[in-house]
């Protein structure tokens, strides 16, 4: 008789740990679908404020070297790319405005006011050199590649736009993780998914 006390008792620790086990693996599965739930439809957090900010100037300066291709001879590929680079990020310094508007935040200042004011790319002084983005280019770059000969545009172009789209994906998967507005986070993801493709495409021009 007390073999099987000793036996029942065992099996109904055996029991009870199994069910502690069972518990603890479900809290844990609540913990990862609470900060899975985190990004919100309404609210939005500082990550969020930094990367409308800081890729709304990121879109402009792109939208600016858009601008130099203007008047410039371009293969056919380079020229479409361009355009279709004006198209995608036009708009989505809008959508980045309008948010900084709605959340009572600051719309920062970008090149392309300053160029559109009538200054050249030098009036912008040491501005852009500090601005501690990646892949931004500074203005010693940006009037570089205004003055480059024809037969240097093309591939200081694709390169220096190679290395603004790596910096403007790098920033987006920072919103991914850190975002919490869930319009901003699904927009990163169309930045990472698109500019990407971009990237690659302009590796084969360039190859």
């Amino acid at each position: 008789m007390r073999i099987n006390r000793t036996t029942r008792a065992l099996g109904a620790l055996t029991l009870t740990a199994a069910l502690a086990l069972t518990a603890a693996a479900c809290g844990n599965d609540d913990a990862s679908t609470a900060t899975s739930s985190e990004v919100s439809s309404t609210e939005h957090n500082d990550a969020d404020v930094e990367f409308a900010s800081n890729m709304l100037q990121h879109h402009a300066q792109a939208l600016s070297m858009v601008d130099l291709t203007i008047d410039r001879t371009l293969d056919p590929e380079v020229q479409q790319l361009a355009e279709q680079i004006r198209e995608a990020q036009a708009p989505e310094i809008e959508t980045f405005t309008d948010w900084l508007t709605d959340w009572d935040e600051e719309v920062p200042e970008t090149m392309r006011d300053h160029v559109n004011s009538g200054h050249d790319m030098d009036d912008m002084g040491d501005s852009m050199d500090e601005e501690n983005m990646p892949g931004m280019m500074t203005s010693d770059d940006m009037a570089a590649l205004e003055d480059a000969s024809d037969a240097d545009f093309q591939t200081m172009w694709l390169e220096m736009m190679v290395e603004h789209h790596e910096g403007a994906i790098e920033m987006a998967k920072t919103e991914q993780s850190d975002g919490q507005y869930k319009d901003a986070v699904d927009l990163a993801g169309d930045i990472v998914t698109s500019q990407s493709a971009e990237v690659e495409t302009m590796k084969g021009l360039l190859s």
